[in-house]
Protein backbone atom coordinates (compact mmCIF):
# COMPACT_ATOMS: atom_id res chain seq x y z
CA UNK A 1 0.00 0.00 0.00
CA UNK A 2 0.83 3.36 -1.01
CA UNK A 3 2.54 5.93 2.13
CA UNK A 4 -0.97 8.00 3.31
CA UNK A 5 -0.20 10.94 4.14
CA UNK A 6 -2.62 12.67 6.01
CA UNK A 7 -2.98 16.44 6.32
CA UNK A 8 -5.98 16.55 7.63
CA UNK A 9 -8.71 14.70 8.79
CA UNK A 10 -10.75 15.11 5.75
CA UNK A 11 -7.75 15.26 3.51
CA UNK A 12 -4.82 13.09 2.43
CA UNK A 13 -2.35 12.69 -0.24
CA UNK A 14 0.09 9.94 -1.99
CA UNK A 15 2.47 8.73 -4.18
CA UNK A 16 0.77 6.57 -7.42
CA UNK A 17 -1.53 4.11 -6.46
CA UNK A 18 -2.59 1.21 -7.55
CA UNK A 19 -6.56 -0.01 -9.02
CA UNK A 20 -5.92 -2.84 -6.04
CA UNK A 21 -5.14 -0.15 -3.88
CA UNK A 22 -8.54 1.60 -4.04
CA UNK A 23 -10.56 -0.77 -2.03
CA UNK A 24 -7.98 -0.10 0.83
CA UNK A 25 -8.48 3.30 0.75
CA UNK A 26 -12.39 3.06 0.85
CA UNK A 27 -11.95 0.76 3.49
CA UNK A 28 -10.25 3.36 5.24
CA UNK A 29 -13.00 5.77 5.13
CA UNK A 30 -11.67 7.46 1.96
CA UNK A 31 -15.34 8.43 -0.72
CA UNK A 32 -13.27 10.42 -3.13
CA UNK A 33 -10.00 10.47 -5.11
CA UNK A 34 -8.34 13.52 -7.13
CA UNK A 35 -5.11 12.57 -9.68
CA UNK A 36 -2.79 15.05 -10.23
CA UNK A 37 -0.71 13.09 -12.74
CA UNK A 38 -0.80 12.89 -16.44
CA UNK A 39 -1.17 9.66 -18.15
CA UNK A 40 1.97 8.36 -19.74
CA UNK A 41 4.42 9.67 -17.30
CA UNK A 42 6.19 6.20 -16.00
CA UNK A 43 6.34 2.83 -17.90
CA UNK A 44 4.58 1.29 -14.69
CA UNK A 45 2.01 3.64 -14.64
CA UNK A 46 -1.74 2.52 -14.45
CA UNK A 47 -3.98 4.63 -16.54
CA UNK A 48 -6.31 7.10 -14.66
CA UNK A 49 -9.16 4.73 -16.27
CA UNK A 50 -8.03 1.64 -14.82
CA UNK A 51 -8.26 3.33 -11.27
CA UNK A 52 -11.92 5.24 -12.12
CA UNK A 53 -13.18 1.69 -12.65
CA UNK A 54 -12.00 0.61 -9.27
CA UNK A 55 -13.15 3.62 -7.72
CA UNK A 56 -16.40 3.23 -8.96
CA UNK A 57 -16.49 -0.61 -8.04
CA UNK A 58 -16.00 0.64 -4.95
CA UNK A 59 -18.31 3.67 -4.76
CA UNK A 60 -16.27 6.22 -4.70
CA UNK A 61 -15.87 9.61 -6.82
CA UNK A 62 -12.78 10.78 -8.82
CA UNK A 63 -11.77 13.85 -10.79
CA UNK A 64 -8.82 13.63 -13.21
CA UNK A 65 -7.26 16.93 -13.25
CA UNK A 66 -3.39 16.06 -14.39
CA UNK A 67 -1.00 18.83 -13.83
CA UNK A 68 2.84 19.34 -15.46
CA UNK A 69 5.38 19.35 -12.28
CA UNK A 70 5.95 23.00 -11.07
CA UNK A 71 3.55 24.15 -14.12
CA UNK A 72 0.93 25.16 -11.27
CA UNK A 73 -1.89 28.08 -13.08
CA UNK A 74 -4.01 29.77 -10.73
CA UNK A 75 -6.75 27.72 -12.93
CA UNK A 76 -5.42 24.50 -11.62
CA UNK A 77 -5.48 25.86 -8.25
CA UNK A 78 -9.42 26.76 -8.76
CA UNK A 79 -9.96 23.13 -10.30
CA UNK A 80 -8.50 21.67 -7.10
CA UNK A 81 -10.44 23.99 -5.11
CA UNK A 82 -13.62 23.13 -6.77
CA UNK A 83 -12.79 19.49 -6.87
CA UNK A 84 -12.84 19.42 -3.15
CA UNK A 85 -16.02 21.64 -2.31
CA UNK A 86 -17.91 18.87 -4.55
CA UNK A 87 -16.70 16.02 -3.94
CA UNK A 88 -17.52 13.62 -1.22
CA UNK A 89 -15.14 14.37 1.85
CA UNK A 90 -12.99 12.48 2.89
CA UNK A 91 -10.96 13.27 -0.01
CA UNK A 92 -7.35 11.47 -1.18
CA UNK A 93 -5.29 13.00 -4.19
CA UNK A 94 -2.18 11.35 -5.50
CA UNK A 95 0.56 11.78 -8.16
CA UNK A 96 4.06 10.57 -8.55
CA UNK A 97 5.17 10.81 -5.48
CA UNK A 98 2.39 13.23 -3.90
CA UNK A 99 3.83 16.81 -4.43
CA UNK A 100 1.65 17.82 -6.89
CA UNK A 101 -1.13 17.51 -4.65
CA UNK A 102 -0.44 18.58 -1.79
CA UNK A 103 1.36 21.53 -3.56
CA UNK A 104 -2.13 22.37 -4.97
CA UNK A 105 -3.96 22.19 -1.91
CA UNK A 106 -1.82 23.94 0.08
CA UNK A 107 -2.06 26.95 -2.55
CA UNK A 108 -5.66 26.48 -2.51
CA UNK A 109 -6.38 26.83 1.49
CA UNK A 110 -3.87 29.76 1.46
CA UNK A 111 -6.20 31.91 -1.26
CA UNK A 112 -9.42 31.27 1.07
CA UNK A 113 -7.26 32.38 3.97
CA UNK A 114 -5.04 29.87 5.71
CA UNK A 115 -1.91 31.34 6.84
CA UNK A 116 1.43 30.43 4.98
CA UNK A 117 3.18 29.14 8.05
CA UNK A 118 0.59 26.89 9.15
CA UNK A 119 0.75 25.68 5.49
CA UNK A 120 4.22 25.28 5.65
CA UNK A 121 3.77 23.02 9.49
CA UNK A 122 1.25 20.44 8.01
CA UNK A 123 3.33 20.24 4.88
CA UNK A 124 6.08 19.30 6.52
CA UNK A 125 4.59 17.22 9.19
CA UNK A 126 4.28 14.47 6.09
CA UNK A 127 7.58 15.04 4.81
CA UNK A 128 6.75 17.72 1.99
CA UNK A 129 9.29 20.83 2.28
CA UNK A 130 6.85 23.77 0.42
CA UNK A 131 8.95 26.70 1.51
CA UNK A 132 9.75 27.36 -2.12
CA UNK A 133 6.54 26.75 -3.72
CA UNK A 134 4.66 28.74 -1.25
CA UNK A 135 7.02 31.88 -1.35
CA UNK A 136 5.78 34.87 -2.55
CA UNK A 137 7.25 38.41 -4.09
CA UNK A 138 10.77 38.65 -4.74
CA UNK A 139 11.84 35.69 -2.57
CA UNK A 140 10.49 33.58 -5.13
CA UNK A 141 13.25 35.15 -7.92
CA UNK A 142 16.17 34.50 -5.39
CA UNK A 143 18.57 32.25 -4.91
CA UNK A 144 18.14 30.66 -1.69
CA UNK A 145 22.25 30.61 0.25
CA UNK A 146 21.31 27.10 1.15
CA UNK A 147 20.05 25.94 -2.52
CA UNK A 148 21.75 22.78 -4.22
CA UNK A 149 23.97 23.21 -7.13
CA UNK A 150 26.20 21.09 -9.04
CA UNK A 151 28.74 21.00 -11.67
CA UNK A 152 27.34 18.66 -13.69
CA UNK A 153 23.14 18.10 -13.23
CA UNK A 154 21.29 15.20 -15.09
CA UNK A 155 17.83 15.24 -15.51
CA UNK A 156 16.78 11.19 -15.74
CA UNK A 157 18.05 8.47 -14.20
CA UNK A 158 17.37 6.10 -17.05
CA UNK A 159 19.65 4.31 -19.70
CA UNK A 160 20.81 6.78 -20.89
CA UNK A 161 21.07 9.48 -17.44
CA UNK A 162 22.75 6.57 -15.39
CA UNK A 163 24.81 5.43 -18.46
CA UNK A 164 26.10 9.39 -18.44
CA UNK A 165 27.01 9.91 -14.91
CA UNK A 166 29.10 6.80 -14.90
CA UNK A 167 30.94 7.49 -17.76
CA UNK A 168 31.20 11.15 -16.33
CA UNK A 169 32.95 9.57 -13.35
CA UNK A 170 35.10 6.77 -15.22
CA UNK A 171 36.99 9.86 -16.74
CA UNK A 172 36.69 11.66 -13.23
CA UNK A 173 36.11 10.98 -10.07
CA UNK A 174 35.84 14.35 -8.37
CA UNK A 175 32.83 15.80 -9.88
CA UNK A 176 29.72 17.28 -7.91
CA UNK A 177 27.28 15.27 -9.66
CA UNK A 178 23.60 15.26 -9.22
CA UNK A 179 20.99 13.46 -10.73
CA UNK A 180 16.83 14.14 -10.81
CA UNK A 181 14.93 11.43 -11.12
CA UNK A 182 10.95 10.49 -9.29
CA UNK A 183 11.18 6.62 -9.56
CA UNK A 184 11.80 3.93 -7.28
CA UNK A 185 13.12 1.44 -9.87
CA UNK A 186 14.72 1.11 -13.11
CA UNK A 187 13.65 -1.03 -16.26
CA UNK A 188 15.84 -3.16 -18.67
CA UNK A 189 12.72 -1.88 -21.25
CA UNK A 190 14.61 -3.99 -24.03
CA UNK A 191 13.66 -7.24 -22.70
CA UNK A 192 9.83 -6.45 -22.12
CA UNK A 193 9.18 -7.93 -25.89
CA UNK A 194 10.82 -11.50 -24.72
CA UNK A 195 8.45 -11.06 -21.40
CA UNK A 196 5.40 -10.90 -23.88
CA UNK A 197 7.21 -14.13 -25.60
CA UNK A 198 7.63 -15.97 -22.30
CA UNK A 199 10.92 -15.87 -22.79
CA UNK A 200 11.58 -13.55 -20.24
CA UNK A 201 10.40 -13.50 -16.74
CA UNK A 202 8.78 -9.45 -15.61
CA UNK A 203 11.07 -9.90 -12.47
CA UNK A 204 14.46 -9.96 -14.30
CA UNK A 205 13.77 -6.72 -15.84
CA UNK A 206 13.63 -4.45 -13.00
CA UNK A 207 15.99 -3.24 -10.25
CA UNK A 208 15.54 -0.58 -7.09
CA UNK A 209 17.17 2.65 -8.12
CA UNK A 210 18.79 2.81 -5.29
CA UNK A 211 21.15 0.04 -6.31
CA UNK A 212 22.16 1.54 -9.80
CA UNK A 213 22.89 5.47 -9.35
CA UNK A 214 26.49 5.77 -9.42
CA UNK A 215 28.52 6.15 -6.13
CA UNK A 216 29.60 9.75 -6.17
CA UNK A 217 26.40 11.03 -7.38
CA UNK A 218 23.48 12.47 -5.52
CA UNK A 219 20.26 11.21 -6.24
CA UNK A 220 17.41 13.84 -5.75
CA UNK A 221 14.35 12.11 -5.85
CA UNK A 222 11.69 14.33 -7.32
CA UNK A 223 10.22 15.30 -10.47
CA UNK A 224 11.28 18.03 -12.76
CA UNK A 225 8.68 20.80 -12.94
CA UNK A 226 10.68 23.58 -15.28
CA UNK A 227 13.81 24.80 -16.90
CA UNK A 228 15.36 27.72 -16.71
CA UNK A 229 18.44 27.87 -18.92
CA UNK A 230 18.85 31.15 -18.56
CA UNK A 231 19.39 31.01 -14.81
CA UNK A 232 21.31 27.63 -14.96
CA UNK A 233 18.26 26.51 -12.54
CA UNK A 234 15.95 23.43 -12.76
CA UNK A 235 12.80 23.74 -10.70
CA UNK A 236 11.80 20.68 -9.25
CA UNK A 237 7.85 19.77 -8.73
CA UNK A 238 7.43 21.17 -5.13
CA UNK A 239 8.85 24.30 -6.84
CA UNK A 240 12.62 24.00 -5.20
CA UNK A 241 15.29 25.37 -7.36
CA UNK A 242 18.53 23.62 -7.91
CA UNK A 243 21.31 25.13 -9.57
CA UNK A 244 24.08 23.94 -12.24
CA UNK A 245 27.32 24.68 -14.51
CA UNK A 246 26.04 22.27 -17.30
CA UNK A 247 23.42 20.32 -17.92
CA UNK A 248 22.45 17.20 -19.21
CA UNK A 249 19.07 16.17 -20.49
CA UNK A 250 17.80 12.52 -20.62
CA UNK A 251 14.27 12.14 -19.41
CA UNK A 252 13.41 9.47 -21.58
CA UNK A 253 10.14 9.39 -23.55
CA UNK A 254 6.54 9.75 -22.92
CA UNK A 255 4.25 7.27 -24.00
CA UNK A 256 0.40 9.05 -25.00
CA UNK A 257 -2.26 6.24 -24.44
CA UNK A 258 -4.97 8.49 -24.68
CA UNK A 259 -3.83 9.33 -28.12
CA UNK A 260 -5.86 6.44 -29.07
CA UNK A 261 -9.79 7.43 -28.53
CA UNK A 262 -11.04 4.45 -26.03
CA UNK A 263 -7.38 3.09 -25.44
CA UNK A 264 -7.00 3.66 -21.96
CA UNK A 265 -10.90 2.41 -20.96
CA UNK A 266 -9.99 -1.11 -22.24
CA UNK A 267 -6.09 -1.61 -21.83
CA UNK A 268 -5.29 -4.89 -20.26
CA UNK A 269 -8.95 -6.39 -21.01
CA UNK A 270 -10.71 -7.61 -24.05
CA UNK A 271 -7.38 -8.99 -25.30
CA UNK A 272 -6.04 -5.25 -25.47
CA UNK A 273 -2.03 -5.35 -24.67
CA UNK A 274 1.23 -3.73 -25.16
CA UNK A 275 4.63 -4.52 -24.44
CA UNK A 276 5.31 -0.79 -23.98
CA UNK A 277 4.31 -1.27 -20.48
CA UNK A 278 5.87 -3.83 -17.81
CA UNK A 279 2.33 -4.71 -15.96
CA UNK A 280 1.16 -5.20 -19.70
CA UNK A 281 3.91 -7.37 -21.13
CA UNK A 282 2.98 -10.57 -19.08
CA UNK A 283 -0.64 -9.93 -20.92
CA UNK A 284 0.82 -9.84 -23.70
CA UNK A 285 2.50 -13.52 -23.47
CA UNK A 286 -0.98 -14.75 -21.74
CA UNK A 287 -3.01 -13.79 -24.80
CA UNK A 288 -0.96 -15.29 -27.29
CA UNK A 289 -0.59 -18.46 -25.67
CA UNK A 290 -4.01 -19.17 -25.09
CA UNK A 291 -5.38 -17.94 -29.09
CA UNK A 292 -6.21 -20.81 -31.11
CA UNK A 293 -7.97 -19.41 -33.88
CA UNK A 294 -9.19 -15.83 -34.91
CA UNK A 295 -7.73 -12.44 -35.70
CA UNK A 296 -4.59 -10.70 -33.95
CA UNK A 297 -3.93 -7.15 -35.03
CA UNK A 298 -0.56 -5.12 -34.35
CA UNK A 299 -0.44 -2.20 -34.67
CA UNK A 300 2.71 0.67 -35.29
CA UNK A 301 2.25 4.34 -34.60
CA UNK A 302 4.06 7.32 -36.51
CA UNK A 303 7.26 7.77 -36.05
CA UNK A 304 9.65 8.88 -33.80
CA UNK A 305 9.04 6.02 -31.12
CA UNK A 306 11.64 4.22 -29.49
CA UNK A 307 12.32 0.74 -30.57
CA UNK A 308 10.98 0.89 -34.18
CA UNK A 309 11.08 -1.95 -34.15
CA UNK A 310 9.38 -3.52 -31.05
CA UNK A 311 5.77 -3.48 -32.58
CA UNK A 312 6.90 -5.87 -35.40
CA UNK A 313 9.33 -8.23 -32.99
CA UNK A 314 5.86 -8.71 -31.18
CA UNK A 315 4.11 -10.34 -34.60
CA UNK A 316 7.31 -12.24 -35.33
CA UNK A 317 7.57 -14.09 -31.89
CA UNK A 318 3.81 -14.43 -31.44
CA UNK A 319 3.10 -16.12 -34.86
CA UNK A 320 6.44 -18.42 -34.47
CA UNK A 321 4.79 -19.52 -31.04
CA UNK A 322 1.56 -20.17 -33.01
CA UNK A 323 3.43 -21.70 -35.71
CA UNK A 324 4.83 -24.36 -33.06
CA UNK A 325 1.61 -24.85 -31.55
CA UNK A 326 0.02 -25.63 -34.43
CA UNK A 327 -2.43 -22.99 -34.42
CA UNK A 328 -1.13 -20.33 -37.37
CA UNK A 329 -3.19 -21.80 -39.73
CA UNK A 330 -5.85 -20.86 -37.87
CA UNK A 331 -5.20 -17.35 -37.20
CA UNK A 332 -5.64 -14.13 -39.36
CA UNK A 333 -2.39 -12.08 -38.70
CA UNK A 334 -2.66 -8.22 -38.95
CA UNK A 335 0.29 -5.27 -38.82
CA UNK A 336 -1.13 -1.89 -39.59
CA UNK A 337 1.53 0.39 -39.45
CA UNK A 338 1.31 4.39 -40.47
CA UNK A 339 4.44 4.72 -41.99
CA UNK A 340 4.83 3.38 -45.74
CA UNK A 341 7.57 0.54 -45.33
CA UNK A 342 7.87 -2.50 -42.79
CA UNK A 343 11.18 -0.90 -41.52
CA UNK A 344 13.30 2.09 -42.36
CA UNK A 345 16.63 0.50 -43.58
CA UNK A 346 16.16 -1.09 -46.71
CA UNK A 347 19.16 -3.98 -46.25
CA UNK A 348 16.99 -5.16 -43.57
CA UNK A 349 13.58 -5.72 -45.33
CA UNK A 350 14.19 -8.53 -47.99
CA UNK A 351 14.48 -10.67 -44.50
CA UNK A 352 11.72 -9.53 -43.31
CA UNK A 353 9.21 -10.13 -45.78
CA UNK A 354 10.05 -13.79 -45.75
CA UNK A 355 9.44 -13.77 -42.14
CA UNK A 356 6.07 -11.96 -43.52
CA UNK A 357 5.37 -14.23 -45.82
CA UNK A 358 6.10 -17.38 -43.69
CA UNK A 359 3.57 -16.47 -41.29
CA UNK A 360 1.05 -15.37 -43.91
CA UNK A 361 0.90 -11.35 -42.09
CA UNK A 362 -1.00 -9.01 -43.67
CA UNK A 363 0.80 -5.95 -44.08
CA UNK A 364 -1.44 -2.50 -44.17
CA UNK A 365 1.08 0.56 -44.60
CA UNK A 366 -0.45 4.54 -44.12
CA UNK A 367 -2.50 3.11 -40.97
CA UNK A 368 -2.72 4.96 -38.41
CA UNK A 369 -4.36 3.31 -35.22
CA UNK A 370 -7.16 5.65 -34.14
CA UNK A 371 -9.99 4.62 -31.64
CA UNK A 372 -10.56 1.06 -30.15
CA UNK A 373 -13.85 -0.21 -28.64
CA UNK A 374 -12.82 -3.43 -26.62
CA UNK A 375 -15.79 -4.70 -25.27
CA UNK A 376 -17.26 -5.18 -29.43
CA UNK A 377 -13.55 -6.53 -30.05
CA UNK A 378 -13.19 -3.72 -32.93
CA UNK A 379 -10.34 -1.29 -33.97
CA UNK A 380 -10.22 2.06 -36.70
CA UNK A 381 -7.74 3.21 -38.52
CA UNK A 382 -6.96 6.44 -40.52
CA UNK A 383 -5.86 5.52 -43.94
CA UNK A 384 -4.38 8.15 -45.76
CA UNK A 385 -3.94 7.05 -49.45
CA UNK A 386 -0.98 8.23 -52.13
CA UNK A 387 -2.98 10.97 -53.21
CA UNK A 388 -3.43 12.30 -49.40
CA UNK A 389 -7.04 11.02 -49.24
CA UNK A 390 -8.24 9.79 -45.90
CA UNK A 391 -10.50 6.92 -44.98
CA UNK A 392 -11.85 4.97 -41.66
CA UNK A 393 -10.86 1.45 -41.89
CA UNK A 394 -12.62 -1.03 -39.17
CA UNK A 395 -11.33 -4.25 -38.17
CA UNK A 396 -12.25 -6.49 -35.67
CA UNK A 397 -9.90 -8.53 -33.04
CA UNK A 398 -9.45 -11.79 -31.21
CA UNK A 399 -6.43 -10.09 -29.72
CA UNK A 400 -4.56 -6.64 -30.73
CA UNK A 401 -0.99 -5.48 -29.30
CA UNK A 402 -0.65 -1.50 -29.09
CA UNK A 403 2.07 0.59 -29.94
CA UNK A 404 1.00 4.09 -28.55
CA UNK A 405 2.04 7.10 -29.82
CA UNK A 406 5.15 9.13 -28.33
CA UNK A 407 6.39 12.29 -27.56
CA UNK A 408 8.66 14.34 -25.15
CA UNK A 409 7.75 14.67 -21.93
CA UNK A 410 5.34 17.73 -21.31
CA UNK A 411 8.20 19.71 -18.95
CA UNK A 412 10.56 19.36 -21.81
CA UNK A 413 7.80 20.23 -24.97
CA UNK A 414 6.88 23.02 -23.12
CA UNK A 415 10.47 24.55 -22.21
CA UNK A 416 12.96 26.49 -23.94
CA UNK A 417 14.93 23.48 -24.51
CA UNK A 418 12.28 22.09 -27.19
CA UNK A 419 12.34 22.88 -30.96
CA UNK A 420 9.28 22.99 -32.80
CA UNK A 421 8.72 19.46 -32.62
CA UNK A 422 8.57 19.81 -28.59
CA UNK A 423 12.30 17.68 -28.58
CA UNK A 424 15.33 18.95 -26.59
CA UNK A 425 17.02 20.85 -29.50
CA UNK A 426 20.65 19.09 -29.93
CA UNK A 427 23.71 19.28 -32.69
CA UNK A 428 23.16 15.94 -34.14
CA UNK A 429 26.94 15.16 -34.06
CA UNK A 430 28.23 16.87 -30.92
CA UNK A 431 24.53 16.51 -29.29
CA UNK A 432 25.03 20.07 -27.56
CA UNK A 433 21.90 22.08 -27.51
CA UNK A 434 21.90 24.55 -30.63
CA UNK A 435 20.87 27.33 -28.11
CA UNK A 436 22.59 26.93 -24.62
CA UNK A 437 25.60 25.97 -24.74
CA UNK A 438 26.37 24.56 -21.38
CA UNK A 439 23.30 21.67 -22.01
CA UNK A 440 23.58 18.19 -23.65
CA UNK A 441 20.89 16.16 -24.84
CA UNK A 442 20.67 12.52 -25.08
CA UNK A 443 18.01 9.55 -25.27
CA UNK A 444 14.34 9.60 -26.29
CA UNK A 445 14.09 13.08 -25.57
CA UNK A 446 16.68 14.63 -28.11
CA UNK A 447 16.10 15.43 -31.32
CA UNK A 448 18.74 14.14 -33.72
CA UNK A 449 17.44 11.56 -36.70
CA UNK A 450 18.51 8.51 -34.88
CA UNK A 451 16.70 5.37 -33.41
CA UNK A 452 15.47 5.65 -30.02
CA UNK A 453 16.84 2.22 -28.69
CA UNK A 454 19.04 1.61 -25.67
CA UNK A 455 22.38 1.28 -27.78
CA UNK A 456 22.01 4.54 -29.28
CA UNK A 457 21.69 5.68 -25.19
CA UNK A 458 24.67 3.28 -24.85
CA UNK A 459 27.05 4.92 -27.92
CA UNK A 460 25.51 8.65 -26.56
CA UNK A 461 26.43 8.52 -23.10
CA UNK A 462 30.12 8.29 -23.38
CA UNK A 463 29.96 10.85 -26.17
CA UNK A 464 28.31 13.20 -23.97
CA UNK A 465 30.22 12.73 -20.98
CA UNK A 466 33.41 13.24 -23.21
CA UNK A 467 32.21 16.24 -24.16
CA UNK A 468 30.89 17.73 -21.26
CA UNK A 469 34.12 17.02 -19.57
CA UNK A 470 36.21 18.86 -22.77
CA UNK A 471 34.02 22.07 -21.97
CA UNK A 472 35.07 21.94 -18.53
CA UNK A 473 39.05 21.75 -20.09
CA UNK A 474 39.29 18.22 -17.82
CA UNK A 475 40.09 16.00 -21.02
CA UNK A 476 40.92 17.06 -24.71
CA UNK A 477 39.02 16.64 -27.91
CA UNK A 478 35.26 16.70 -28.96
CA UNK A 479 33.70 13.34 -30.03
CA UNK A 480 31.24 13.50 -32.76
CA UNK A 481 27.80 10.85 -32.54
CA UNK A 482 27.36 9.16 -36.08
CA UNK A 483 23.69 8.34 -34.93
CA UNK A 484 24.44 4.51 -34.41
CA UNK A 485 21.08 2.63 -32.98
CA UNK A 486 20.89 -1.09 -32.26
CA UNK A 487 17.53 -2.96 -33.44
CA UNK A 488 17.43 -6.84 -32.57
CA UNK A 489 14.43 -8.06 -34.74
CA UNK A 490 13.55 -11.23 -33.01
CA UNK A 491 11.83 -12.97 -36.29
CA UNK A 492 11.68 -16.15 -35.00
CA UNK A 493 12.19 -17.70 -31.17
CA UNK A 494 16.35 -18.67 -31.42
CA UNK A 495 17.21 -16.08 -34.33
CA UNK A 496 17.51 -12.27 -34.86
CA UNK A 497 18.00 -10.18 -38.13
CA UNK A 498 20.51 -7.42 -36.15
CA UNK A 499 19.76 -4.52 -37.15
CA UNK A 500 22.69 -1.85 -36.51
CA UNK A 501 23.07 1.68 -38.85
CA UNK A 502 23.42 5.10 -38.04
CA UNK A 503 22.36 8.53 -39.78
CA UNK A 504 20.96 8.06 -42.92
CA UNK A 505 20.51 4.66 -42.83
CA UNK A 506 24.73 3.83 -42.67
CA UNK A 507 25.00 0.27 -41.57
CA UNK A 508 27.26 0.02 -39.00
CA UNK A 509 28.07 -3.31 -37.98
CA UNK A 510 29.48 -4.43 -34.76
CA UNK A 511 30.81 -7.78 -35.98
CA UNK A 512 32.22 -9.01 -39.16
CA UNK A 513 29.66 -10.72 -41.66
CA UNK A 514 31.36 -13.77 -40.91
CA UNK A 515 30.33 -13.90 -37.38
CA UNK A 516 26.88 -12.35 -37.49
CA UNK A 517 25.57 -11.42 -41.10
CA UNK A 518 22.81 -8.29 -39.91
CA UNK A 519 20.99 -8.62 -42.99
CA UNK A 520 20.39 -12.78 -42.15
CA UNK A 521 18.80 -14.25 -39.19
CA UNK A 522 20.84 -15.68 -36.93
CA UNK A 523 20.95 -17.62 -33.98
CA UNK A 524 24.26 -15.54 -32.51
CA UNK A 525 22.59 -12.88 -32.76
CA UNK A 526 19.85 -14.37 -30.44
CA UNK A 527 22.73 -15.17 -27.94
CA UNK A 528 23.60 -12.11 -28.09
CA UNK A 529 19.89 -10.70 -27.05
CA UNK A 530 18.98 -13.05 -24.68
CA UNK A 531 21.89 -13.71 -22.68
CA UNK A 532 24.99 -11.37 -23.53
CA UNK A 533 22.94 -7.84 -23.89
CA UNK A 534 21.08 -8.37 -20.21
CA UNK A 535 24.45 -8.04 -18.19
CA UNK A 536 26.11 -5.53 -20.90
CA UNK A 537 23.35 -3.41 -19.63
CA UNK A 538 23.57 -3.85 -15.93
CA UNK A 539 26.80 -4.35 -15.11
CA UNK A 540 29.11 -2.22 -17.91
CA UNK A 541 26.45 0.28 -19.89
CA UNK A 542 25.25 1.38 -16.53
CA UNK A 543 28.75 1.28 -14.24
CA UNK A 544 30.34 3.35 -17.36
CA UNK A 545 32.10 0.61 -18.79
CA UNK A 546 31.93 1.31 -22.10
CA UNK A 547 31.79 -1.74 -24.75
CA UNK A 548 32.61 -0.98 -28.73
CA UNK A 549 32.75 2.82 -28.07
CA UNK A 550 35.85 5.00 -27.56
CA UNK A 551 34.76 8.67 -27.62
CA UNK A 552 38.74 9.27 -28.09
CA UNK A 553 38.64 7.53 -31.03
CA UNK A 554 35.08 9.34 -31.83
CA UNK A 555 36.77 12.64 -33.58
CA UNK A 556 35.16 14.32 -36.65
CA UNK A 557 35.01 11.92 -39.40
CA UNK A 558 35.85 8.87 -37.90
CA UNK A 559 33.51 5.92 -36.83
CA UNK A 560 32.02 4.92 -33.33
CA UNK A 561 30.70 1.84 -34.08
Amino acid sequence: MSDIKQVTQEFSVSAQITADEVRALADRGVRSLICNRPDGEGADQPNVTEIEAAATDAGMALAYLPVVSGKFSGKDVSDFLASLQRLPAPVHAYCRTGTRSITLWALGQRRLGTDTRELLRLASAQGYDLSSALATGEAAHVRPANAASYDILIVGAGAAGIAAASSLLARVRHLSIGIIDPAEVHYYQPGWTLVGAGVFKQRDTVKTMASLIPEGVEWIKAAVGAFDPDNNRVTLEDARPVYYERLIVAPGIKLDWHGIEGLTDTLGHNGVTSNYRYDLAPYTWQLVNKLQRGRAVFTQPPMPIKCAGAPQKALYLSADHWRRNGALANIEIDFFNAGEVLFGVKEYVPALMKYIERYSASLHFRHRLVRIDGEAKKAWFENTDAGGTRSLVETDFDMIHVCPPQCAPDFVRNSALADAAGWVDVDQNTLRHKRYANIWGLGDAMNAPNAKTAAAARMQAPIVANNVLEDMALVSGIAHYNGYGSCPLTVERGKIVLAEFGYGGKLLPSFPQWVINGQKPSRLAWILKEKILPPVYWKAMLKGREWMVDPAQAKPGKSTA
